[in-house]
């Protein structure tokens, strides 16, 4: 049973940081493509950041240069940076996985399991 489980969103100031977890079990998470997805009330779910397996990153225009993605072997996770926040990005943000040795998948429906999510919210 695979298991996603995000840890790291709470609430921030415009311009500040945050940095989300994800913690992956059941499975090792070497063979996953990974990403982070948000949805904001009323919104659907839309990519934010992924990785492969080969640690190839991509990035939704709208946060480019301000969050960077990135994960650890070891540690059977994937993390998410996000500096220079700005109020559109509060929303909920789900990690998701999904066994693949291609390039980024960007569409929710691609990926296979997903965390329960964290909230952000970022004031102005």
């Amino acid at each position: 049973q695979v298991q996603l489980v995000e840890s790291g969103g709470g609430l921030v100031q415009a311009g500040g940081s945050l940095r989300l977890s994800c913690v992956v079990s059941g499975r090792t998470s070497r063979h996953f493509q990974m990403a982070w997805f948000r949805q904001a009330p009323g919104k659907e779910r839309e990519f934010v950041a992924g990785i492969t397996w080969s640690t190839s990153t991509n990035y939704a225009d709208s946060v480019k240069g301000r969050f960077t993605i990135s994960r650890d072997y070891d540690k059977n996770a994937a993390y998410l940076q996000m500096n220079s926040l700005k109020p559109d990005d509060t929303a909920v943000y789900y990690c998701g996985a999904v066994i693949s040795m291609t390039t980024t998948k960007v569409h929710p429906n691609e990926y296979d399991y997903w965390g329960q999510g964290t909230q952000v919210t970022v004031s102005s």
